[in-house]
């Protein structure tokens, strides 16, 4: 029987231990069975007495999530849109602050700290009981959120938008984004309904019968489930996938310009992604070798073991895997211990813990819950830039957020703008599509066509009467000679408990990625990934906001126990600890962990990667005109970042009126600018350690 039961933990991330050498790790908030009794009252935990009312709310919001239709891009959305209701609250008792959106002013209170929390836990109330009215958790996360106020001692019958309380001014912020967010291209009032026309060129594929028919093998093809069970365990049952958030790339960002929006709806365009038949046929077939090679490395019987520790892993340059590690651990002066393990407790590990269910906050609610506990280590010090005085656990919270939460939230939206406009096939079609076109190595040889898969021995072979004979490795292949086989993961054994899938010769026709086959692969399109473009944006901003690039003490951890972490099937084989120096190593690894449960090709995670660069950078350098104050820290490669944005512009007292949006939404554009490339040292961690 499992020892732990994910159904009552926070997430994978939550329980990440980010080790300081020589400081304790700090203990994971105790799961609270959140929600799932929530319909009966549950009395909530108190938060801890340190957290801010910006991270009690924060919580709440990815308390939702979990337990929310597993939308991405929506939630990025909700997890932005949060952080500019908390920011400007508190821009509000703060004469210099920049409001994002709404100009407002507090009042003159003599205990402003008080009034500045209760605007905030109204403004973020309001909004948070009007975004989750609908969906398969609505009923506990309005409970909870109600639970929320009484327990925090505000009355929330009171719905006034008149005068200068903070209630008032909470509710004033929170109405103004709401009538905001329905003009911002995400469709809410419709649900986010897909509102572009987009209809898939190929039809449903029944991935649990062998075979496949396309039309067009490089654009997406949705699956058909029996029995289709969502990310984080919601049940739909039979289903055909219908194509989440074609239309997104039209939503209003926070740091997305015009100019580098090349395509209609598509910002930094990473460009055509390869094409079976086209240009890049030749990387298409290499990124399906991969992807098959992955899926043969998940059977622990094999022994092979690899060291993953940041001494030898990790440090890529961006948009590569080509990291050799680091000599060492900048914050000890001492090399990084040897971390060696089963190779398929690795790729089992990596795919099963990036995944996003269950229970799961989504990719952008990874990176929340990951910059919580960063702020969360005892010896951390909130100071911008890693400069400059220290900030007090709010203020770097709603400092926090805004920038994080609007580089996630625009990754969100080039991300799935690229996905709308490119429609590019995942890899369960592409690998079944050329299995079953055949081989394209061996013009003369036996089912030779251009669109087949590249034989590799060991790996893809053809079928043949020696191959299939009694006792050779086709041999259960007999009936398919002329096939295509390939050497992968058989599938999600019968009993998950105590059984593995391992690996072995089956048909390329029948391949399925390392996921549950409730599941399989996402509801949308694969190019650009969203787990590389959300995750390096994430460090790139985590980098600038905290000054460095390494974790607090130089090393992050999660531990994944022994026979109890792994979901699809038994595992990990030992306990296992998967490491990373920086916050690059963790974005890099999220990327590439897509790859190993066969849910991307190199070619969607690289390219995202380079994207979250760009993205991430641009959203630090557009937040600093809102949360950067005098005197300026430093910032990264010691420039100093004074100056990077204007003084908070005056505030008007406004007794009751209404809030005045500092935002527009902007009408479709088109400009004809490429994004600028960024060298990949320039992105790449180099800042300094801690």
């Amino acid at each position: 029987m499992r020892v732990r039961s994910r159904s009552t933990c926070f997430c994978r991330l939550v329980v990440l231990a980010l080790v300081a050498i020589g400081v304790c790790a700090p203990v994971a908030a105790e799961p609270q069975a959140i929600r799932a009794v929530h319909g009966g009252g549950l009395q909530l935990p108190a938060p801890a007495p340190e957290h801010s009312i910006a991270r009690i709310w924060n919580e709440e919001l990815l308390d939702a999530i979990r337990i929310d239709t597993p939308r991405p891009t929506v939630h990025s959305r909700n997890l932005f849109h949060l952080s500019v209701v908390m920011w400007d609250a508190w821009a509000a008792y703060d004469d210099g602050a920049t409001a994002y959106l709404f100009d407002e002013i507090g009042g003159g209170y003599a205990d402003s700290s008080a009034a500045r929390d209760e605007a905030i836990s109204y403004a973020s109330y309001r909004l948070l009981k009007h975004r989750f009215q609908v969906g398969p958790g609505a009923e506990a996360s309005q409970t909870a959120f109600d639970d929320r106020m009484e327990a925090l001692g505000y009355d929330a019958n009171v719905t006034t938008q008149d005068g200068d309380s903070p209630a008032a001014v909470g509710n004033r912020i929170a109405a103004g984004m709401i009538e905001w967010g329905y003009a911002d291209g995400a469709n809410e009032i419709d649900d986010y309904a897909d509102d572009s026309g987009y209809l898939p060129i190929n039809r449903p594929l029944v991935f649990e019968l062998p075979g496949i028919r396309m039309v067009d093998p490089n654009r997406w093809q949705p699956l058909a489930f029996d029995h289709l069970v969502l990310q984080n365990g919601i049940v739909i049952g039979t289903a055909v996938q219908d194509f989440l958030g074609p239309n997104w790339g039209q939503v209003t960002p926070f740091a997305l310009v015009p100019e580098n929006m090349t395509i209609p709806y598509v910002y930094n365009d990473p460009g055509m992604p390869p094409q079976l038949g086209g240009a890049g046929d030749d990387q298409l077939k290499a990124n399906a070798v991969e992807n098959i090679l992955f899926s043969s490395w998940v059977d622990p019987s094999d022994g092979v073991t690899i060291d993953i520790s940041p001494g030898g892993f990790h440090n890529n340059t961006l948009g590569t895997q080509d990291g050799t590690g680091y000599p060492l651990n900048p914050v000890t002066g001492a090399p990084y211990e040897p971390n060696v393990v089963l190779r398929a407790d690795y790729a089992r590990v990596l795919a099963e813990f990036w995944a996003d269910g269950p229970d799961s906050e989504t990719p952008p609610g990874h990176w929340n819950t990951l910059a919580n506990y960063v702020a969360d280590q005892p010896k951390f010090e909130r100071r911008l830039g890693g400069k400059g005085p220290q900030l007090d656990r709010l203020e770097w919270d709603v400092k926090t957020y805004l920038v994080l939460n609007g580089a996630l939230h625009d990754a969100a939206v080039a991300a799935w703008g690229c996905k709308g406009h490119y429609d590019y096939s995942r890899p369960i079609s592409q690998i079944r599509y050329m299995g079953k076109m055949g081989q394209s190595s061996d013009p003369m040889g036996l089912a030779y066509h251009p669109d087949g898969l590249p034989l590799v021995p060991g790996l893809i072979e053809v079928i043949t009467p020696a191959s299939s004979a009694p006792g050779q490795r086709h041999a259960h292949l007999n009936e398919y000679v002329a096939d295509i086989a390939i050497y992968a993961w058989r599938g999600n054994p019968e009993d998950p408990e105590t059984q593995v899938g391992g690996v072995g010769w089956i048909r390329a026709v029948a391949w399925m990625p390392y996921q549950r086959d409730t599941f399989v692969t996402p509801p949308f399109a694969g190019y650009v990934s969203g787990h590389s473009t959300f995750s390096r944006a994430a460090a790139e901003v985590l980098t600038r906001m905290t000054g460095s690039a390494y974790f607090p003490g130089g090393l992050g951890t999660f531990t994944a126990h022994k026979r109890e972490y792994l979901e699809f099937e038994t595992g990990p084989t030992q306990t296992l600890v998967l490491t990373w120096a920086t916050y690059f190593d963790a974005a890099d690894e999220a990327g590439v962990s897509r790859l190993y449960g066969g849910i991307h090709p190199a070619a969607d995670d690289f390219p995202g990667r380079i994207m979250g660069a760009e993205i991430g950078i641009d959203a630090w350098e557009k937040g600093l005109e809102y949360i950067q104050s005098a005197p300026a820290p430093l910032g990264d490669e010691g420039r100093s970042i004074e100056g990077a944005g204007e003084p908070g512009r005056r505030k008007i007292k406004r007794s009751g009126a209404r809030r005045t949006p500092r935002g527009t939404p902007p009408p479709a554009r088109n400009p004809e600018v490429d994004p600028p490339q960024r060298d990949s040292r320039e992105t790449g961690g180099s800042l300094r350690a801690d």
